[in-house]
């Protein structure tokens, strides 16, 4: 029996991604499993070292964000502590994809292990009002972080895709809202859209792709629009974006786990592919994520860093047009930043 009305990406069980974002149709899932299985079994020798210490932290996560900016702080992965100024002299706090702990697995002692500890612990940020959760894998949805912002007294509003809330309800989180592709909701004067991404969901051999997955396209009252792409693969999506929701001034966009391409070009971009995405997507500016945290697939844990600064430098765009910032930075963002891009 279907749980939800039928779209263009869900047949009412299962989602999947539709050809308006992913022309070339999708692999059959047996078929992807035991490529991946094969994978896994003969993957190289890992050049990523046990553990990296991150550089002295700057910035001052508390401090109030300046008229006109946004201030960001890269935790790490996918997890950015976004503030936005509020005109009372507070700010509007919201967190990315939150993973505090050691592992991305459903279990505390196999799986990915960091080799960077966050950037910022989570008792040093400041109370959470909202939490994105883009999907439903591991290194998204990491439940013993939800948890611990429920033990530290936080009662933040989670938005997430639609299929994902019963997941989170073991965390004792009170406040869950669900959203389709381009559905939205207003929240302490932010605007938050779910967008597509080309990417897919699990938590469990048995539960592929029966919660969805997405991005954010968040906007203030002075119409200022920052995007946060979950996790996602190149395709259409980006200009569907710009086309429906107006470009972004500001574009998080993830650069990492992109090899052996064969298995990855249906779910990660290569960094090249994330500043063409900045690019169609008419962003002012981009910060990379989804990097050097964990050690997911198998290139170089600098590559991807190497090879953002290089497709910038390749296509004749300034510097910072795109880069990334450091595990533990803080720093104000003048929304009105110019980019060539």
């Amino acid at each position: 029996m279907p749980l939800l009305p039928a779209s263009d990406h869900t047949d009412g069980t299962r989602f999947f991604n539709p050809p308006a974002i992913c022309p070339e149709g999708t692999q059959p899932a047996r078929l992807r499993r035991l490529a991946i299985l094969k994978w896994q079994w003969n993957r190289p020798k890992s050049d990523w070292p046990a553990r990296i210490e991150n550089p002295t932290p700057t910035g001052d996560p508390h401090a109030q964000p300046a008229p006109d900016t946004v201030q960001l702080t890269f935790i790490g992965h996918s997890t950015f502590l976004i503030r936005l100024p509020r005109p009372d002299g507070t700010a509007l706090t919201i967190l990315t994809d939150p993973i505090f702990s050691q592992r991305c697995s459903p279990l505390p002692f196999l799986g990915p292990k960091r080799v960077r500890a966050p950037g910022r612990r989570l008792a040093d940020l400041p109370p959470i009002d909202i939490v994105l959760v883009s999907h439903a894998h591991y290194d998204h949805m990491d439940l013993p972080s939800l948890r611990a912002l429920v033990r530290r007294g936080d009662n933040p509003l989670v938005v997430t895709p639609l299929a994902n809330a019963h997941f989170m309800y073991k965390t004792r989180l009170k406040r869950i809202m669900e959203l389709d592709w381009w559905q939205a909701v207003t929240t302490g004067g932010i605007h938050i859209t779910c967008t597509p991404a080309r990417h897919g969901a699990a938590r469990t051999p048995f539960d592929r792709n029966t919660s969805l997955w997405g991005g954010f396209m968040l906007r203030d009252e002075a119409g200022h629009q920052l995007f946060f792409a979950g996790d996602t693969a190149d395709g259409r999506h980006w200009r569907l974006i710009r086309q429906r929701l107006g470009a972004p001034d500001i574009a998080l966009l993830p650069i990492g786990a992109y090899e052996p391409r064969a298995l990855m070009e249906r779910v990660h971009t290569t960094p090249e592919e994330a500043l063409s995405g900045l690019r169609q997507l008419g962003a002012r500016h981009g910060i990379g994520m989804h990097f050097g945290t964990f050690r997911l697939t198998d290139e170089p844990m600098d590559e991807p860093v190497t090879r953002l600064a290089k497709a910038v430098q390749d296509a004749g765009l300034p510097p910072d047009t795109m880069g990334i910032m450091a595990h533990g930075a803080c720093r104000g963002i003048a929304w009105d930043q110019p980019n060539d891009a």
